[in-house]
């Protein structure tokens, strides 16, 4: 009951990660639309990073079956799909207020962080030292993602306050994935198999077929090049904390 509570508490500790958006309400939106194309550069290299070398590694080690691709390929079709719902939805004569991909972000997300939710929660059934390594681990790299998503969120067309609410709503996912993930951890890596592959092919979309154009159609060699930067560090950030915890 003690590892449960321990359990709880973290995951209610790295949802909390998702309110460093707070210190965009106190800047300027000129100089936030400034730093916006290096939230957006970040958070694509990091979504590919962490797709092809952080959770498709992880898949893989689950379940060395060739099926893990196949769900990439799933995750991909399924965000495509709800990308063109929410477009036709939400966009009248291609009149956007709120950017299709911003409701894409959320979702993968919310797999994202239901997913560390289920990590956190199978680790303190290990032991709480275990626990507390891992959801250190996962908080050093939810910091940069929070930021990321809360610059796609303002980028699509979030109010500041709006973006910080869906974002804390959001990253409640982690203590639901806790809780089932605490009692289901003897199944955990059955069910990883299925789910990682999934989200991997879900940030492969966000960052392929939604964020690396809005990069494109920057202009100006500087804004190019900060946003290019940008991108490799979130590349370069998922590579350095799977080296730095690997498993």
């Amino acid at each position: 009951m003690v590892n449960f509570v321990w359990a709880i508490g973290a995951s209610i500790a790295v949802s909390l990660i998702s309110l460093v958006g707070i210190f965009a309400l106190t800047l300027k939106d000129k100089f936030l639309e400034k730093i916006l194309v290096l939230l957006i550069g970040f958070s694509a290299g990091g979504l590919l990073g962490a797709a092809f070398l952080h959770i498709l590694p992880e898949a893989l080690e689950q379940s060395r079956s060739q099926n893990v691709f196949l769900f990439v390929i799933f995750g991909f079709i399924a965000f495509f799909i709800l990308e063109r719902y929410f477009h036709w939805r939400h966009c009248h004569e291609e009149n956007c207020h709120v950017h299709p991909f911003t409701y894409l972000n959320l979702v993968g997300d919310a797999v994202h962080n239901f997913a560390d939710g289920l990590i956190i929660g199978a680790s303190f059934v290990i032991n709480i030292h275990f626990g507390v390594v891992t959801t250190l681990v996962i908080i050093m790299h939810e910091i940069p993602q929070e930021i990321g998503d809360f610059g796609v969120l303002l980028y699509g067309g979030f109010s500041k306050s709006k973006a910080l609410f869906f974002n804390f709503m959001i990253a409640l996912t982690c203590v639901l994935g806790a809780i089932v993930g605490y009692p289901l951890s003897q199944n955990i890596k059955h069910f990883s198999a299925y789910l990682l592959p999934m989200v991997a092919g879900g940030f492969i979309y966000i960052a392929a077929c939604d964020l690396i154009p809005e990069i494109h159609r920057q202009s100006g060699a500087k804004r190019i090049n900060l946003s290019i930067a940008a991108f490799v560090c979130g590349i370069i950030f998922v590579f350095l904390a799977r080296q730095v915890y690997p498993h």
